[in-house]
């Protein structure tokens, strides 16, 4: 590391999808020699994994429902702000980058404070409100997607698309072809529910399958991710499939278990559709419907146009629909392998590269102006 090289400040919120770019990130801006540090909450810091840079915790809120409970999160946000506004003091960086999420909030609004430049990544088609409130005060905004819903250009923000930076686990298996799906070979298809599972994919995956015709059920090679409160129930409808799946409520090798995927099952997070698109993998997209703006529908619709994916909203996710689905797919395989083409064709494996690029260049701007 070269102690000639300016700090540089993370800003995240708790969850994979805000800290897994931002330890993208970190890793590049760290092998081009700059020291880097990591601001989160109590989550985020137990995503730290093997990344060696120091992360700091504050104190941090969603706005609560009910006046007491809003109270307390404004209360604890000023905890988080005055927390931040010391350790800045003290690392002194030359720029903060926020990856969303409302831990993000006081640290950015500590940095533009102590006129710190501020730089925003936002993984979704839509500006989460994060961003949204940070806009006014950034120097940069750099995007996963070439169109971002609520996005309001100034003349004192740049704005570039860069891409949403993924794990090197996961651009490392971009250079393996996807292997097409035979007539009579077995289909290999993984279900993923983000970072807790989702209860619908329980239900809906094992039962569609059990509708398939039995010679298509005997070609089945699953794989699924499953709340543990869900898992019994889905194991015993698998069974009565006579399907053998292999299911738990974590997988720790999803980038390979993604690559071997002849099909993905998931929902549609900016980080999710980062990974499938840079391993190019066909995927069935059902979007969270508990979104504040609807953000995983809008990023499910940007690749589903562009024939990277199928998007089949959750009300329409029925183990009827799905079956039927499957089955087209089975009869048509070079449906999946063109569609897998498409998602790696919109995939950009260089994200990160080109975020550090974006962040270089407002540490150049930050040191002319001291």
């Amino acid at each position: 590391m070269t102690d000639s090289l300016p700090q540089i400040v993370l800003a995240a919120g708790g969850t994979g999808g805000h800290i897994f770019p931002a330890e993208a990130l970190a890793r590049e801006l760290l092998g081009r020699g700059y020291p880097v540090a990591l601001i989160t909450d109590r989550r985020g810091s137990k995503f730290n994994g093997d990344l060696s840079v120091p992360v700091y915790r504050i104190c941090a809120s969603a706005l609560g429902k009910g006046l007491v409970a809003k109270i307390l999160s404004v209360v604890e946000m000023g905890i988080g702000f005055l927390q931040s506004r010391w350790r800045l003091m003290r690392l002194r960086p030359a720029v903060v980058i926020g990856f969303g999420g409302y831990p993000s909030v006081p640290t950015l609004y500590a940095a533009a404070q102590l006129g710190i430049p501020i730089a925003l990544h936002e993984q979704n088609a839509v500006l989460g409100r994060a961003n949204r409130a940070l806009m006014g005060k950034a120097s940069l905004i750099a995007t996963s997607f070439p169109e971002v819903a609520g996005l309001s250009p100034t003349k004192t923000m740049q704005v570039a698309y860069t891409g949403n930076p993924v794990r090197s686990a996961f651009i490392a298996l971009r250079s393996r072809p996807y292997a097409p799906l035979t007539d009579d070979g077995p289909m290999k298809i993984l279900v993923l529910g983000g970072s807790l599972g989702a209860r619908v994919f329980s239900y809906v995956v094992p039962q569609a399958l059990g509708l398939l015709p039995e010679p298509l059920r005997r070609r089945i090679v699953i794989s699924q991710q499953c709340r543990r409160e869900d898992m019994e129930a889905a194991r015993a409808a698998y069974a009565a499939a006579g399907i053998d799946a292999e299911l738990s409520t974590f997988f720790h090798d999803v980038p390979d278990r993604m690559a071997e995927a002849h099909l993905v099952i998931c929902r549609a997070g900016g980080s999710t559709i980062a990974e499938l698109t840079v391993v190019g993998r066909p995927s069935i997209l059902v979007p969270f419907t508990g979104g504040h703006a609807g953000e995983q529908t809008n990023n499910a619709e940007a690749i589903a146009e562009t024939g990277g994916a199928w998007l089949i909203p959750q009300d329409a996710f029925t183990p009827d629909s799905l079956a039927v689905r499957l089955e087209s797919l089975m009869a048509l395989p070079q449906s999946l392998t063109k569609t897998a083409a498409a998602a790696r064709a919109w995939g950009k494996a260089s994200a990160v590269d080109s975020l550090a690029d974006c962040v270089e260049s407002l540490v150049k701007v930050s040191e002319k102006k001291i």
